[in-house]
C-alpha cells in the first residue's frame, strides 16, 4: 500500500530535523527523532523525499536539471569515497 502524501510529509520533516539536530551536535535528539518513525520504510520515504526536495532546490538555484545535479553529486560523493560512481 502506497503512503499518503500526509505521511511522507512528516516523515521528509522529521527526517530534516534529524539532519538538523546532528549539524548542531545534538546526536541524542537526532537518535530521539529516528526512532520516532513508525518503521524502516517510512523512514526510506521521509529521507528519499528530503533527498528529492535538496536537489530539486539545488537545480532551481543552478539551472541545472535534476539528472545533472544528481550526476554532480555522484561524482563528489566517488571523489570523498575514492571510487567511480555506481550504475
Amino acid at each position: 500500500m502506497a503512503a499518503d502524501p500526509g505521511s511522507a510529509l512528516i516523515a521528509a520533516q522529521r527526517a530534516a530535523g534529524v539532519i538538523a539536530a546532528r549539524c548542531r551536535g545534538d546526536l541524542d535528539g537526532a537518535e530521539r527523532l529516528l526512532a520516532m518513525f513508525p518503521d524502516e520504510a517510512a523512514r526510506s520515504r521521509g529521507f528519499m523525499f528530503l533527498a528529492e526536495l535538496a536537489l530539486s532546490l539545488v537545480g532551481t538555484r543552478t539551472g541545472q536539471s535534476m539528472e545533472d545535479v544528481a550526476q554532480e553529486l555522484a561524482l563528489h560523493i566517488a571523489a570523498v569515497g575514492g571510487g567511480p560512481p555506481a550504475r
